[in-house]
C-alpha cells in the first residue's frame, strides 16, 4: 500500500523538479529535432529513440490499472483511456511517421524514458492506488459532473491540434529536400510552437478530467519542458527567417498569451 503522505511528498518534488527543469531550459537547449545538438550524447535513430522514450508509460499504466484492480471501475478506464491514446501514438504511431534519417541524443532520450516512468507512477498511483485506498467515494457520480465532459473536450481538442500540428510539419519538406520552412496553418496561424500548443492542452484537459493535483503536475510539467523550448524555436526562426516570420506577429505556445 502507497503511504498518502509518501505520495504526497513525490508529488511535491516532481512539481519542485519541473520548476528547475524549466528555469534551466533557458539556459540550456534540448538539443533535438530542430535544434539538434550532438553533444548531448551518442545519436540514435528518432524512429528508435521515441519508442523507447514514450513506449514505458504505456506499458507502465496498463500494468498499474491491473494491479490495482480497479479493471471493473468506468471512470478509471476513461481517464486512463485519455492517457494511453496520447502514449499509444505518441510511442507506435508517430515514429513510423517520422522522414528522413535525424537522430535524437541518447541523453535525451534517457530522460525522456525517466520522466515518463515518473510519470506513470504519478498518474497511476493517484488513479488505482491513492483514490481506492483514501478516497473511496472520489468517483462516485463522476459521470455526472461536468468537469470530466469539459476536461475531455479540452484533451480532444489538444490532442487534434497535436496530430495536425505534427502533419503540418512532416510535410513542409518533399523527399530529399533538407531546407527548412515555416509551418502555416491550423494552429499554427497563432503560435509558432503549435504542436506544443496542443500537448499542453491535451494534459490541461487531463487534469479538468481527473480534478486531480496529479494531473496538474503532469500539465506543468508538460508547460516546463515544452515552454523553454518554444521560446528557442521561436528564436531560431527568428534568425533563419527574419521579418518573412516576425511579420506572422504569432505567439510562442500560448495563443494571444506567450
Amino acid at each position: 500500500m502507497i503511504e498518502l503522505s509518501t505520495y504526497n511528498l513525490f508529488l511535491a518534488i516532481m512539481a519542485a523538479t519541473a520548476l528547475i527543469v524549466f528555469i534551466a531550459l533557458h539556459f540550456v537547449k534540448a538539443g533535438y529535432g530542430y535544434l539538434y545538438n550532438p553533444k548531448f550524447g551518442f545519436p540514435i535513430p528518432n524512429k528508435v529513440a521515441w519508442v523507447l522514450m514514450e513506449a514505458p508509460v504505456f506499458v507502465a499504466m496498463w500494468v498499474l490499472w491491473y494491479l490495482g484492480g480497479m479493471t471493473t471501475e468506468i471512470v478509471p478506464l476513461v481517464l486512463l483511456s485519455i492517457i494511453q491514446i496520447h502514449y499509444f501514438q505518441r510511442s507506435f504511431i508517430f515514429p513510423l511517421l517520422i522522414r528522413g534519417n535525424s537522430k535524437m541524443p541518447v541523453s535525451i532520450m534517457l530522460m525522456g524514458m525517466t520522466f515518463n516512468t515518473l510519470n506513470a507512477l504519478m498518474q497511476g498511483g493517484w488513479l488505482f492506488f491513492i483514490v481506492p485506498t483514501y478516497f473511496p467515494d472520489y468517483y462516485a457520480g463522476w459521470l455526472c459532473k461536468p468537469y470530466i465532459y469539459i476536461g475531455v473536450a479540452v484533451w480532444l481538442f489538444g490532442f487534434i491540434t497535436n496530430l495536425h500540428s505534427d502533419y503540418i510539419i512532416r510535410h513542409l519538406r518533399k523527399p530529399g529536400d533538407k531546407k527548412h520552412y515555416i509551418p502555416k496553418g491550423g494552429m499554427f496561424r497563432f503560435v509558432s510552437s503549435a504542436n506544443y500548443f496542443g500537448e499542453f492542452m491535451e494534459w490541461v484537459g487531463y487534469a479538468i478530467a481527473s480534478w486531480s493535483v496529479a494531473g496538474v503536475v503532469f500539465a506543468w510539467w508538460t508547460f516546463a519542458n515544452l515552454a523553454p523550448r518554444a521560446f528557442d524555436l521561436y528564436k531560431r526562426y527568428e534568425e533563419e527567417f527574419g521579418e518573412e516570420f516576425t511579420k506572422l506577429n504569432r505567439k510562442r505556445i500560448i495563443p494571444f498569451l506567450y
